[in-house]
């Protein structure tokens, strides 16, 4: 079955997507905090999916396919609009740029290896990465202060640390990968017929 609980989850991951843009165009601190919201209900989707696809035997081919995918959209949609939103304080452009690079150099990555019969897995360093996108992003999604808390800059500080452990995971994406690299080797050059 294609329509597993995970892959519902998986999928309402995605459909709210074009939610948190929509309510990101428009400024005030309501909008901001349903996005937040919208935000913290996908990322719990994300553990739930995964949760019931081991506990239940429910995985199928199309929810491996698209779980990061759906994982990937939701946090760089999100850091996308929030570098672009005439909104200030916003998140630094270059930052999105950097986080970015990294997720579509492992996933090149990743179909190499695979091509090559190889799995690299997500390390633990990259589940933490993910766990601290998440959390910043929701601080950087409130924006506005609560509670004597400056969410933006608390986001922020969170975001610096995710940036961190993505470069420091990419690293050791291509360290592993390595021996695929360094054991690849040139495809012989068909002979040449020789005329008798």
């Amino acid at each position: 079955m294609l329509f597993t609980t995970p892959n519902l989850l998986t999928l309402s991951r995605i459909a709210a997507v074009p939610v948190i843009i929509v309510l990101l165009l428009y400024p005030g601190p309501s909008p901001s905090a349903i996005a937040a919201a919208v935000f913290l209900v996908a990322s719990l989707t994300d553990f739930l999916d995964g949760y019931i696809a081991r506990n239940y035997d429910s995985g199928t081919m199309l929810g491996k396919f698209l779980d990061p995918i759906a994982d990937k959209l939701v946090v760089m949609s999100a850091l996308i609009m929030l570098a672009g939103i005439p909104r200030t304080p916003r998140v630094p452009a270059w930052i999105v740029a950097v986080l970015m690079a990294r997720e579509v150099l492992i996933t090149g990555l990743r179909a190499i290896a695979a091509v090559e019969g190889e799995i690299i897995g997500a390390d633990e360093l990259g589940k933490y990465k993910m766990a601290l996108q998440c959390i910043a992003l929701e601080g950087l999604l409130i924006h506005y202060t609560y509670w004597h808390v400056d969410f933006f800059a608390a986001g922020m500080l969170v975001l610096w640390l995710s940036l961190i452990l993505s470069l420091w995971s990419g690293v050791e994406y291509f360290v592993k990968a390595r021996g695929i690299f360094a054991g690849e080797q040139r495809m012989p050059r068909p002979k040449r017929a020789v005329a008798q």
